[in-house]
């Protein structure tokens, strides 16, 4: 009795096909998961960002207590009288950005060599109220 071995082959054009497939798919995979990671972590970081600006926009600030907290911790880049040194002069900041717009710079540090600040929603009301009345 003979065995017959029976071998499927196929042509190199096709392999090399389904191999370019395959490596195509695997990228499409990982980019997709790359912006469905991206994107939710975006989307809970400004989801926690808004929900600390909107209790930040409801509190009422304290000029003085802000005039405090600006002299502890902007004086180097602000200046003293907020007219800037390293970082850009604040007296007409209230009509360059909205609230929201400040206080995420504040919290993020959105505008290089700008430092993100940890700080309370009624200290960061202090602060908003400060850069008003400059």
């Amino acid at each position: 009795m003979t065995q017959r071995h029976f071998f499927v082959t196929t042509s190199s054009s096709s392999a090399a096909e389904k191999t370019l497939k395959t490596k195509i798919w695997k990228r499409v995979f990982i980019v997709c998961m790359i912006l469905i990671i991206s994107g939710s972590f975006f989307y809970f970081n400004h989801e926690e960002n808004n929900t600390y600006i909107l209790k930040t926009l409801e509190l009422n600030g304290s000029v003085k207590e802000g005039d405090t907290l600006f002299k502890m911790n902007c004086v180097g880049c602000h200046g003293i009288t907020a007219r800037g040194l390293v970082g850009p002069d604040l007296h007409s900041i209230t009509m360059r950005l909205n609230d929201a717009e400040i206080i995420k710079q504040v919290i993020e540090g959105v505008t290089p060599p700008m430092p993100s600040f940890e700080i309370d929603p009624q200290n960061m009301s202090n602060l908003l109220t400060y850069l008003h009345s400059l």
